[in-house]
């Protein structure tokens, strides 16, 4: 008769490292201090490519592995390990993420080309690479004289099958207006109910996480920190959230503050 599975590797813990906040259960900032160690390099003003590439691998890379293991589903797995030639007990058995999972990571050109890319590749060695699919959507912010942020333009999108059922990713590192986020999932939605769908910043603004609360799409907000440095002092001695309504992170011109100053021009040594 074989054993049971050692305590110790089922029931996995989904605690996620975060700050504490009052954004409601829909949003994760997940401000470990690798990750903000890594994130203040890449908003450096010294910081360039190459590194400025390495950095947001390393980035995405770290933050995949948070929102896997909180949101992916479990599977029990009973496996041989090379120790089973030896011992017959030599196996591995408890929870690990479900291989059978379906998973779709979306690129929103440009700067969520690499990042897409990121979780794209690492999802192939986790899951079932044949359940595993990048999709691709085109599009620019619409600005208005004044430089502010009026909505999106869609140049194409290239949306690879259904997505009712699946884990969708939606990596873009600058979560400012949330209007590109925004804007991609009710395309998305256009293509079936998605499981889960998962937003991944590396920064987001409090204007953002409230543009997705009141469009009551079903979207959680994963992120590495969040900016609000245009809000005023008292603002920024509170737990995040507590005066939402107060807590600005985009100035004039929906820029966000303290921010990384243009991460997608900077990515594709573009001008800005």
């Amino acid at each position: 008769m074989s054993r049971p599975a050692d305590r110790a590797h089922r029931s996995l813990p989904r605690v996620l490292p975060e700050i504490r906040h009052r954004y409601g259960p829909r949003v994760h900032v997940v401000s470990t201090p690798y990750a903000m160690s890594l994130l203040a390099r890449l908003c450096s003003p010294a910081t360039a490519q190459p590194l400025l590439t390495e950095l947001i691998r390393r980035l995405y890379t770290d933050l995949l592995s948070h929102v896997v293991s909180a949101e992916f589903p479990l599977a029990a797995i009973d496996a041989p390990t090379r120790m089973a030639a030896h011992h017959s007990e030599a196996r591995l058995r408890g929870d690990v993420i479900d291989p059978a999972a379906r998973a779709v990571c979306v690129n929103i050109a440009r700067a969520g080309t690499l990042p897409s890319q990121v979780c794209y590749e690492a999802l192939n060695f986790l899951l079932d690479p044949a359940r595993v699919r990048q999709d691709h959507i085109f599009m620019e912010r619409r600005t208005d004289r004044r430089g502010r942020v009026v909505g999106v333009n869609f140049a194409g999108s290239k949306i690879g099958g259904n997505l009712t059922g699946a884990h969708v990713l939606i990596p873009d590192p600058m979560g400012a207006t949330g209007s590109s986020l925004l804007a991609t999932v009710r395309r998305l939605l256009l293509h079936g109910k998605p499981a889960k769908i998962l937003a991944m910043h590396l920064v987001v603004t409090p204007e953002a996480l409230r543009a997705v609360k009141r469009s009551r799409l079903p979207v959680t907000v994963y992120a590495v920190r969040v900016d609000r440095g245009m809000s005023p002092p008292e603002v920024l001695d509170t737990v995040p959230g507590t005066k939402w309504a107060k807590e600005r992170g985009l100035n004039a011109r929906q820029y966000i503050v303290p921010g990384a100053g243009g991460v997608g021009e900077l990515m594709n040594n573009a001008e800005r």
